[in-house]
């Protein structure tokens, strides 16, 4: 459940780090600001490139946060059981074998990551096979193997990479604009901050919107893997626990379930009656 929190917050990180240093090593290497063509390959090189060292780290990164334990040998009926229902769906799916792991919390969640569609993860939690059955387990772990063999991992790597690209981009040609013959270093870094912040938001929402399309894809991948009735009931029981996700970071964009935002177009999940309803229909 927390698949998009933890990949944006990452990204957001890097982006902030490699902003700093791309403003650093252009005038550094005699390319000005001004000059837009190299400010665009350089922006491209480091939005890029900031996006994959996310997705490398992304299955490190998620094993850390919630203190996941791989499954290496299964010591009880459960880890067997999972083990064997997520090699079964793996196989139906046509991806390999994942990392399965179990972490420590009361919450109902699950989440997959990792960089491509060989080289998973997907992890559950504690809470999630104490409270729910073993028929709605199932459905969870088809929806995150879906995401998987979507590639979602993927392809919100290359959106987002884009979308850095321009946000680089964009905060410093009006930085440009507005510390034309005026201000030192210092101001024209603080403004490029203030607009890369700005400019970030706004990709965000993009990035949130892809996310949301991707649970409704996931959610009818796990209706084929395990069965529509069993991915309703799996969502109905996340439902009724009002179970906003506790994942942080890049993370929770990945869960079975998201967190509460203002308004629709920060979340990274849609409402779970919107997700029902489409199962329904």
């Amino acid at each position: 459940m927390t698949r998009t929190f933890l990949f944006v917050s990452t990204n957001l990180a890097i982006l902030l780090v490699l902003g700093v240093v791309l403003s650093v090593l252009m005038p550094a290497m005699g390319l000005p600001m001004s000059d837009y063509g190299g400010l665009l390959l350089f922006c491209a090189v480091f939005g890029m490139g900031g996006a994959f060292i996310s997705l490398a780290l992304s299955k490190t990164l998620a094993k850390r946060s919630v203190g996941a334990q791989v499954i290496e040998q299964p010591r009880t009926r459960e880890e067997s059981w999972l083990l064997q229902t997520v090699q079964r769906q793996a196989e139906l799916a046509g991806i390999g074998m994942p990392e399965v792991a179990i972490w420590d919390s009361p919450q109902l969640n699950a989440f997959a990551t990792g960089a491509s569609r060989d080289n998973a993860l997907v992890a559950v939690s504690t809470g999630l096979l104490r409270n729910m059955s073993n028929d709605e387990v199932e459905a969870v772990l088809g929806h995150e193997i879906s995401h998987v063999a979507n590639g979602d991992m993927v392809t919100m790597t290359l959106l987002q990479g884009v979308l850095n690209t321009f946000v680089y981009f964009f905060a410093r040609i009006v930085a440009n604009m507005i510390n034309r013959d005026r201000g030192g270093f210092f101001v024209y870094m603080m403004t490029v901050m203030v607009f890369q912040a700005v400019f970030g938001a706004l990709a965000s929402l993009i990035v949130m919107a892809f996310s949301r399309h991707r649970e409704f894809r996931a959610d009818a991948g796990g209706a084929q893997l395990a069965g529509r009735q069993k991915m309703i009931a799996a969502l109905r029981r996340l439902q009724s626990g009002q179970n906003e996700s506790q994942l942080e970071g890049q993370l929770a964009a990945f869960g079975i379930t998201g967190k509460a935002a203002m308004a629709q177009l920060f979340m990274s999940h849609p409402p779970l009656s919107k997700r029902i309803a489409a199962l329904s229909g």
